[in-house]
């Protein structure tokens, strides 16, 4: 520090000379922010050049181009914003994505660098690896626009749920589990589209499902990780695009600059915009929004209004382009649904299950008796005894006296919504059984508890009847358990008469499960749901399933019950049919006698199953 001084500054003395104790006699600071000049007169004040009356606050939320996040600009039809807007108050909808008022905490303007952590970036990097993105362009090479967007949503995914998991156990300290994966993979290139253009997104279907900011990112569907609006700049350095929010909430006339700018000059040029709708997701009982993607709108009329707190904002009159895939219309013809109540008790589940035939005059599947669960005659036999939990108040992650938790390898495989945490070559769950003493609704009894969503059992046009969801699914949501009558007396050559069952489900089979092609060891469980069965009767097979199937094991004492779990694979939105992959029977004398012909109609169809 002395010698920094070198001479003092009101004459040229010698630094010996200087009388330390003066120099060192520090006076308090009266302003802890640099104060620059004002701006010329002929331009409008900006940050950082504040005018004498102007507050650094204001400016900084109002500078350009950034997005604006306060008020959504509301349309006539198609409100930008809550007020004036022909949808509820639980839904907003986003041109290029209007994705509502943040409140609570504010934001980070940029998320934080998972390379910083390096536990987090260890975890990343071995998902990377045992997916081989490392080389992200040759897998882009090698793959279909609709392949890309899938697998880089599904690795997302499974790092963010693994990431929770580490941090719910201790092993991580992490704030967003959603921000830190979606930065890394990022920072590393791993984007669907990473280059912004005006229309639609390659490989993004209209009625696609996000539950994640970061997920919009990564596909290139929306370019910013906190709302507001993306736009892009033409040749000739116009901003084209759409929409308005404030993350602060303060009220001011909206000027005609970054997203509303951009609208305007989109609406000039007849330029197509999409658009985001964010829904209340009243599947898990928080207050996250699901993101759906209503495809391409165009903007008919633009004009500035007085609202009640008497500023002025800029309003949009968006209409849908025609001959598109049914979007968000889809979820507000299920609403109307909400008021139909079925017949009590007509099938043994927590939710109703509706039964709809638009294709032909059949009545309804085969007779069979509706259970819950998988029945055993006896159970399996298990060398050591367990004797269950005393976790009275339900399992909890990073419990490490919890012998349930310690069967998992440590971790909860579940977490507190009841979504599947375990990473994808995790095959085997451990969830607790009869002799635990936690509650029923404890979050480790996760297949315990019952179908949580609204299914339809309907009539396919060329498989018979299929199986779906009346609301979304997220990815590593739990569906059912295939419930039947579990087999004995199987063999390694089969199980002989049983064979003409179209509704077996052999354990022992080598399954693909969407999930990475990972190896599984199989169990020697097979069920018929012939006679006796539940909703995953009707599963029907695809080749580029969105449900997958996971052994879950409950014990007690010495007795050890398996049963078949089914989670889904990536977002499911409502409506659309949910299908595993069968893949193979083991015993090569099962082959042709089960032989049958895919119907899947995917681009990975292999042209038969077992």
């Amino acid at each position: 520090m002395e010698q920094g001084l070198g001479f003092n500054s009101n004459s040229n003395t010698p630094f010996d000379s200087i009388d330390k104790s003066r120099v060192l006699d520090v006076k308090p600071l009266k302003f802890i922010v640099p104060i620059f000049p004002n701006s010329p007169p002929e331009v409008g004040p900006f940050y950082p050049f504040l005018a004498p009356n102007t507050t650094q606050k204001s400016t900084i939320v109002a500078q350009t181009p950034q997005p604006n996040y306060g008020g959504n600009g509301p349309l006539k039809d198609a409100a930008l914003d809550r007020c004036g807007s022909e949808f509820s108050k639980d839904r907003d909808v986003c041109a290029v994505s209007n994705l509502g008022k943040r409140r609570g905490r504010p934001p980070r303007e940029k998320p934080e660098n998972v390379e910083d952590d390096f536990g987090a970036n260890a975890v990343i990097n071995t998902f990377l690896k045992s997916f081989n993105l490392h080389d992200f362009e040759e897998f882009k090479r090698r793959n279909n626009d609709r392949g890309i967007v899938g697998t880089v949503l599904f690795v997302y995914d499974s790092i963010r749920r693994h990431l929770t998991q580490l941090e719910e156990s201790k092993q991580l300290s992490l704030r967003r589990p959603d921000l830190k994966a979606g930065a890394a993979l990022i920072s590393k290139g791993i984007r669907a589209n990473s280059t912004k253009r005006i229309g639609n997104i390659p490989g993004v279907k209209v009625g696609d499902i996000f539950f994640f900011r970061m997920e919009l990112c990564i596909v290139g569907l929306h370019g910013h990780t906190m709302g507001g609006i993306d736009y892009t700049t033409a040749v000739n350095g116009e901003s084209m695009a759409g929409g308005v929010q404030r993350r602060d909430g303060q009220v001011f006339d909206q000027k005609l600059e970054g997203g509303n700018l951009a609208l305007v000059n989109s609406f000039h040029r007849g330029n197509e915009v999409r658009v985001i709708r964010g829904v209340k997701d009243k599947t898990d009982g928080s207050n996250g929004k699901i993101y759906v993607y209503d495809g391409l709108y165009q903007i008919q009329d633009s004009w500035t209004e007085k609202i009640k707190s008497g500023f002025s904002v800029f309003k949009y009159k968006l209409v849908r382009v025609p001959g598109q895939p049914e979007g968000f219309s889809l979820w507000e013809s299920i609403r109307k649904k909400d008021g139909n109540a079925l017949r009590a008790g007509l099938v043994g589940e927590c939710q109703p299950v509706a039964l709809v035939n638009d294709v032909d005059g059949e009545m309804g599947p085969a007779h069979f008796t509706y259970v819950r669960s998988l029945r055993y005659a006896k159970p399996f036999q298990t060398s050591k005894p367990y004797s269950g939990c005393r976790c009275s108040g339900g399992c909890q992650p990073g419990d490490a006296s919890c012998p349930c938790n310690r069967k998992n390898d440590g971790f909860a495989p579940y977490s507190s919504i009841g979504v599947l945490l375990n990473p994808p070559n995790k095959w085997l769950i451990h969830e607790c059984g009869f002799t635990c003493s936690c509650p029923p609704n404890c979050r480790n009894r996760m297949s315990q508890i019952g179908v949580k969503v609204r299914f339809e059992v309907f009539k396919t046009k060329n498989k018979g009847w299929g199986l779906r969801s009346l609301d979304p699914i997220r990815a590593g949501g739990f569906i059912c358990e295939y419930a039947g009558d579990v087999i004995e007396g199987f063999t390694e050559n089969g199980f002989g008469n049983e064979i003409d069952d179209d509704y077996i489900f052999d354990a022992t089979c080598v399954r693909g499960d969407g999930s990475g092609g990972l190896g599984k060891d199989p169990f020697a469980l097979v069920i018929s749901a012939k006679e006796n069965g539940n909703v995953a009767r009707f599963l029907n097979h695809s080749c580029c399933p969105n449900v997958m199937w996971r052994p879950v094991l409950r014990e007690s004492n010495s007795d050890s019950y398996v049963h078949v779990a089914f989670f889904a694979i990536r977002h499911i939105p409502p409506m659309q049919e949910l299908t595993y992959d069968y893949e193979m029977v083991r015993h090569e004398k099962q082959r042709d006698e089960r032989k049958k012909k895919c119907l899947c109609g995917s681009t990975k169809c292999r042209g038969h199953f077992y």
